[in-house]
């Protein structure tokens, strides 16, 4: 069996949590091309949300702790309605100083929270929907938060995209002088 036919298989059982669901197989091979490896080493990963989310947070951090990584949770704690914003400027925040390696933004679309959290020019968020875009995230744009929408994205497609965010590394490279671009816009004089 191939490398990546392994890869393939592993990937697909790690997102087909349900055995009476159907893989994910077009996604899964595309993801696997960009090189996944089957573990991922424990980061300090800080998560974040609005009311809209709550649900999907909770589950992402007890799934993420369950994997040995070091999870701060950072709100909101309940159901009431928040203002986005807040949450996401707290995560951006805590993952631009280094406190966290990564973090997970989550709101009802993940639009909103995403703006936000990119207001920080330490962070790159990229709001994903499928792992492909989750780890081309990683892979071109170093991006240090990923987005998401809890009213747009189930608990098993969640797992998937924050497993292939988590387990794909920065190609650098021909990337790199982008990505600095992205952390170094230029003034209006000079633009």
């Amino acid at each position: 069996m191939s490398s990546s036919a392994r890869e393939t298989r592993w990937l697909r059982e790690r997102v087909t949590d349900d055995p009476g669901r159907a893989p994910l197989k077009r996604l899964t091979r595309g993801v696997a091309r960009i090189g996944l490896r089957p573990y991922v080493a424990p980061m300090r990963i800080a998560i974040a949300s609005d009311h809209a989310a709550v649900d999907l947070k909770t589950a992402l951090r007890e799934w993420l702790i369950d994997a040995g990584h070091e999870v701060a949770d950072l709100g909101p704690d309940s159901h009431d309605s928040v203002d986005y914003p807040d949450y996401g400027y707290k995560l951006a925040e805590v993952v631009a100083e280094g406190t966290a390696e990564r973090g997970i933004a989550l709101c009802g679309s993940g639009i909103g929270i995403s703006i936000s959290v990119n207001r920080n020019p330490g962070v790159r968020c990229a709001l994903v929907s499928e792992p492909l875009s989750a780890a081309l995230a990683r892979e071109h744009n170093n991006a240090n938060v990923m987005a998401m929408g809890a009213r747009l994205t189930g608990i098993d497609m969640a797992k998937a995209c924050v497993t292939a965010f988590l387990d794909t590394d920065f190609a650098g490279g021909r990337h790199q002088r982008r990505v600095d671009k992205l952390s170094n816009p230029p003034s209006r004089e000079t633009a």
